[in-house]
């Protein structure tokens, strides 16, 4: 579909002229010989671009912009003037205009800063839709008390600066709130960056956080930023920061004090402005008491403190989470939505949910592939998450077996495996789950050969 270009100009030979040129390039034109005049037509036509003179008679190009700006402030405007001086192309572009161009024109100038309107309105209009998706994607879904309170509390707390640590129980959704904090925050158009404390190696924290100078060490091919570059006049994201090692959690707080740091074998000091928002499934105040936590890093960031409710607390919300993750599976897969009985819903609401949201899920996207049905019925839900099903699993093959330690074996691998996909191969976040030390985890992982569990 061809684009549309409203040329306003008081001089009738400019207007035919270019009405012609812009033609045989492929664009539809309308034309206006004065700026009270191409107001109407904006109204009427809604064109792609307008090429406005200054100089006019009347309202003036500089007035019309400003007019234009008020009721259209996407519509890409070209200034055109035959009497161009530095002020006036500053003082338009200062109040929205595209570019300033200066007559004679030049057609090749005259085209080129077009197209390139042209592709700046499409880009803006694609990062525009992007993030609207983005705030779908990051709706929280429920209407109970316990959840209706949090998201007045994001409601309040995101357009402020203020930083925030958000702590809940692994699934509940943590991320989820972080993001929407950040879509409803003056820093939207900026970046959030996102750092899972527990995948970064200790030895790496620094490069992974600052970046590094080419040299630096040892494969420092090349400078490399760090996260905090990234996230500049935007928001970082401290994903578990109760795994951050002490040695890492040092070094972060000098950073968040200061906002200022060097890249690793750099001398140069970089300023940053950052919000920061923390996760974890962690007491804090806890882990402060055992040696692991800094207490001083704790106060800096608990400004504003956030608590995830679990699955078990907003049980009433599991009706309206089910037909999300329906549809959301449907679309990601082009499978056909399925209908949840209001049988099986009563059923998963008399669940625990251990796993919390993610654990629910989980579930929808294996019923959404096992079930060959339309609907999805109460006999449908398994067991655990089922109390009526029949209890029948691996585990009856362990009766057969010569000893209590063998058998006992055959639990352990098969709970460790569970727990595993539970928490997406995450060893951290298993172990802590389960209650043994990592190092233990990772050797029971190659005794039973889990690792496929683990991917």
């Amino acid at each position: 579909m061809a684009k549309t270009i409203l040329v306003v100009d008081d001089e009738k030979s400019i207007l035919q002229s270019l009405e012609g040129i812009l033609s045989d390039e492929g664009f539809e034109v309308i034309s206006s010989e004065s700026g009270v005049e191409a107001l109407d037509k904006i109204k009427e036509s809604t064109p792609d671009l307008v090429l406005l003179d200054i100089w006019m008679p009347g309202l003036d190009g500089i007035e019309t912009l400003e007019k234009i700006r008020e009721t259209h402030p996407n519509l890409q405007v070209i200034m055109m003037s035959g009497h161009g001086n530095i002020e006036t192309a500053v003082k338009a572009t200062k109040m929205g205009a595209y570019d300033f161009v200066e007559k004679p024109l030049s057609l090749d100038k005259l085209l080129l800063s077009i197209n390139n309107a042209l592709e700046y309105y499409r880009l803006e209009e694609e990062i525009h839709l992007l993030k609207e998706k983005d705030k779908n994607k990051y709706h929280i879904t429920g209407n109970s008390k316990a959840v209706m309170e949090l998201k007045e509390q994001i409601k309040i707390v995101a357009p402020t600066n203020a930083w925030v640590l958000i702590s809940g129980e692994n699934g509940t959704g943590k991320e989820l709130v972080a993001h929407t904090i950040h879509l409803l925050s003056k820093r939207s158009h900026k970046p959030m960056v996102e750092v899972n404390c527990a995948a970064i190696p200790e030895d790496l924290i620094e490069s992974e956080l600052f970046g590094h100078e080419k040299g630096a060490f040892t494969g420092a091919a090349m400078m490399r930023k760090g996260k905090f570059d990234f996230a500049h006049e935007g928001t970082i994201f401290l994903d578990e920061i109760g795994d951050m090692s002490l040695k890492a959690q040092s070094k972060t707080l000098r950073i968040l004090q200061e906002q200022k740091f060097e890249r690793v074998g750099g001398t140069k000091t970089i300023e940053v402005d950052v919000r920061v928002i923390a996760a974890t499934n962690k007491d804090l105040e806890a882990e402060i008491g055992k040696g692991r936590f800094r207490d001083d890093l704790y106060y800096r960031l608990n400004v504003i403190p956030m608590r995830v409710p679990p699955l078990k607390e907003r049980i009433e919300d599991i009706p309206g989470l089910v037909d999300v993750f329906v549809l959301e599976f449907s679309l990601i897969t082009n499978i056909e939505p399925k209908k949840v009985s209001e049988e099986a819903i009563s059923t998963l609401q008399k669940y625990d949910w251990p796993g919390n949201v993610r654990e629910l899920k989980n579930l929808i996207e294996r019923l959404m592939i096992m079930v060959p049905s339309d609907v999805i019925s109460d006999e449908d839900i398994p067991a655990p998450f089922n109390r009526n099903a029949d209890i029948k699993t691996d585990f009856e093959s362990t009766f057969v077996l010569g000893s209590l330690k063998e058998a006992k074996g055959e639990f352990e691998k098969a709970f460790i495996e569970a727990k595993l996909r539970e928490f997406n191969g995450n060893i951290s976040q298993t172990a802590d789950a389960i209650g043994i030390e990592r190092s233990n985890l990772h050797k029971k992982i190659k005794v039973y050969q889990l690792d496929k569990a683990r991917s």
